[in-house]
Parts: C-alpha cells; structure tokens; sequence
C-alpha cells in the first residue's frame, strides 16, 4: 500500500513516524528537507519523495502529491502529525479525494474559538472565552469575567504566544504580543484552576479503543510563566476515571475525528468538576506515546501507524507500570553551557530510567516548556515515579549562558 507523508523538516520526531509508517506502508514522502538528510536506513525504505517549498501550503501538497502519484501509482492516505499540518493536510485530501478528516472537521480542531464554541453547544464543560479584535471588547470580557485572564492565538500551539494577564496593564502588553503572532484576533479565556491532565485516545469510525490519563505537575501555562519551573508529566498506573472518558469521546465525535489518535487537555477544578482547555486531532508529543508505549509494555507509534495504514487495531496490554517525564529546562538565555546533578541521578535512580536526552552544550534554548532535554522513569508503583520525578528537578539542573 502507497502511503503520502508529509514531514516539513527530519526532526527527531519525524523521523520516528517515519520509521513506523514505513513498518506499514510504501512511503511517498513530502517534505522542505533533502531527503538525502535522512539516515540511510530509513532514506531507503522510503519510495520516492518530492521537495516542496513550504509544506503548509495546500497547493504545493496537492501538486507534490500528484508528481509522487504520476510516478509510483495511486496512494492510499495522506498522512502527517505536526499540529499545524491538519488543515492544509485536510484542504489536499479533499483535492486528492484522499480518505480522512476534511477542512471543516480540521478547523474544528485548529481553531481555539470554533472547538470551544462546539463544545459549549454540546454541553461539554468549557472555560468561558471570547474573540477579541479591540482593546475595548477585550476589557469588557475582563470586566464581565474578571481576572486573571489566559490570552493566545486562536491557532496556537504548544503554549507559544500565550500570556497571562492579572490586570488591564498586562492585559494590553499581552493583546499586542498575541495579536501580532496571531496577524488578527485574539482568544481570551478565563483561567481555570485546578489539577492539569491529558486525555490522549484513539478511535476507529468514531468509536473510543484506548485512552490514557496523565496528570501535569504543574500546569503548562504556569510554567511558561515561570522560566525556573521543570514541567513534570506523570502517567499513574492507575488512571480510569469514566466523566473523562464520556466527555473526551463525545468532543471527539464533536468535533469530527472519525480515525485517528488525539490529545486532549483538561482539569480536574477543586470541587470536582472536569474543564476542557484543547484537543488536537494528532498523536501527542512531548514524549507521551513513549510513556504510554513503557506503561502499557507496548509500542504506541506502532499502534497509530497500524491504524491509521491499515485501520487494524490491536488493543493494547493492561497498564503494568506508572511513567513519567521530568523535562530539563534550561535556567536564563543563550545556549547550553552545562548541565549538573546527572551522575547523581544515573546512580540514585539509574534503575527506574528507562529514557532520555541529555542537553547538549552548545544546544539553542528551547523555546517550549518541554525545555532542551528530558529524562524518563517507569516503575509498578505511582508513588515510586513521583518521587523520582521530584528527585530529578531538584538535582538536575541545565546551565545556559
């Protein structure tokens, strides 16, 4: 079976779907890279790729994908797993008359007013928004919601762009940032508080196979907010709660992922009631289908790509361990210099490691709160992890300069 990929650039990520896909498929790869950048092990299990200037733009896809076509025959899907592919992905399937989600159900996702507008309509529980083109109608939101107040892109991603405002001299600083990202109008939010979780599934024709829970220790935004803060991620061993799973099946079939894997994000308020903040209709990253693959002693990425080549589904093993992520952001600007407490930790807790990227000196500073490298833990217990992963950002530091 011939599958189109589109990978704008081989970064490490893209190079794992890479790798996977082609496990399943003959590849026909789009990409802004030379594809003679790829390892060659992987470059030759690909079948034949085209260059394009700019992967984002529909009709650069449309015409690679045709050229691609013309020369090895008729391709099956179109693939492709960056956040801000969905919508040119989906406006070429449409063309190309390619099966998978089309424009509309794209926006659904990409678009933050849209999503959170369906949602609302559907019932599901939201934090209260609005799409602000003026100073004045942003001030009346905060008047009416009071803060603080979440200001971003309505396409954002990753947390980029996004600011916190605790009163109207923030608040305008941050309309003027976000707006210029944006090129338009600006998403406010009121801020929700409460514990931060993921909800990451997969569905086939609509109907929920799988899905994982992890707890976010702290919040996104608080982390971007605080530059000396290291985001940890806990997958708990044990993590079936039925509200999530009810409320996170129906926003997907909201919003119009009929095949494919999400990433949903919420929280859990202190009385009890769940919040959706955003879904993407893609395979999350920050290395959770890694943490899924070693708390289920499973291969995730092999699961997506098995479904979304063949639509076969292999349901995944019982939850044997807890996984966690303490991802090592760098203290102050430039580049890495260093990073201290590594040996400490490989002797203390070399036992539960299971992975990890160590920054490396000369490194750029990353510029999400994933930060510039990570080290991952598994062990049966929750407990056991947690403490770890509070073990490492308190010992492990990442010195830039």
């Amino acid at each position: 079976m011939l599958v189109l990929f589109v990978a704008p650039y081989f970064t490490e990520n893209a190079k794992l779907y890479l790798h996977h896909v082609t496990r399943h498929a003959q590849v026909l790869l789009m990409t802004q890279d030379d594809p003679a950048l790829l390892p060659p092990e992987l470059r030759s299990r690909i079948v034949g790729a085209e260059r394009v200037g700019d992967a984002l733009d529909k009709g650069q896809l449309v015409a690679a994908a045709k050229e691609l076509q013309r020369l090895y025959g008729p391709a099956a899907q179109l693939l492709g797993v960056v956040e801000q592919l969905q919508v040119p992905l989906a406006e070429a399937r449409e063309q190309l008359n390619l099966p998978g989600m089309r424009p509309n159900e794209a926006l659904n996702f990409r678009d933050k007013t849209r999503m959170k507008e369906l949602l609302r309509q559907a019932g599901l529980p939201v934090a209260r928004f609005r799409l602000v083109d003026t100073t004045e109608a942003a001030l009346r939101f905060a008047a009416e919601v009071g803060y603080p107040l979440v200001v971003k892109p309505p396409a954002g991603a990753a947390s980029q762009a996004t600011f916190f405002a605790h009163d109207e001299a923030v608040l305008r600083s941050a309309l003027a940032l976000a707006s210029a990202e944006a090129r338009g109008a600006v998403l406010l939010e009121e801020l929700v508080t409460g514990q931060e979780h993921s909800f990451d599934a997969f569905v086939r024709d609509g109907q929920l196979l799988f899905y994982s829970v992890s707890n976010y220790l702290p919040s996104c935004l608080e982390v971007m907010r605080n530059p000396w803060m290291q985001w940890v991620v806990v997958l708990p061993r044990a993590y079936e709660s039925q509200d999530i799973a009810d409320a996170g099946a129906k926003a997907l079939s909201v919003l119009g992922l009929r095949t494919g894997m999400c990433h949903l994000e919420w929280f859990r308020r202190p009385n009890g009631e769940l919040v959706i903040s955003e879904v993407g209709a893609r395979p999350p990253g920050a290395q959770f289908p890694t943490m899924i693959s070693r708390a289920h002693a499973c291969d995730c990425l092999d699961s997506w790509a098995r479904l979304m080549v063949a639509g076969e589904w292999q349901p995944l093993a019982e939850r044997q361990f807890a996984a966690g992520t303490a991802y090592l952001r760098g203290q102050g600007e430039g580049r890495v210099r260093t990073v201290h407490g590594l040996d400490m930790i490989e002797r203390e807790l070399g036992g539960l490691i299971c992975d990890q990227r160590v920054p490396s000196p000369g490194q750029p500073k990353s510029p999400s709160y994933e930060g510039e490298g990570f080290i991952m833990v598994k062990h049966p217990e929750t407990k056991v992890v947690e403490q770890a992963l509070k073990h490492i950002v308190s010992t492990v530091r990442v010195e830039l300069g």
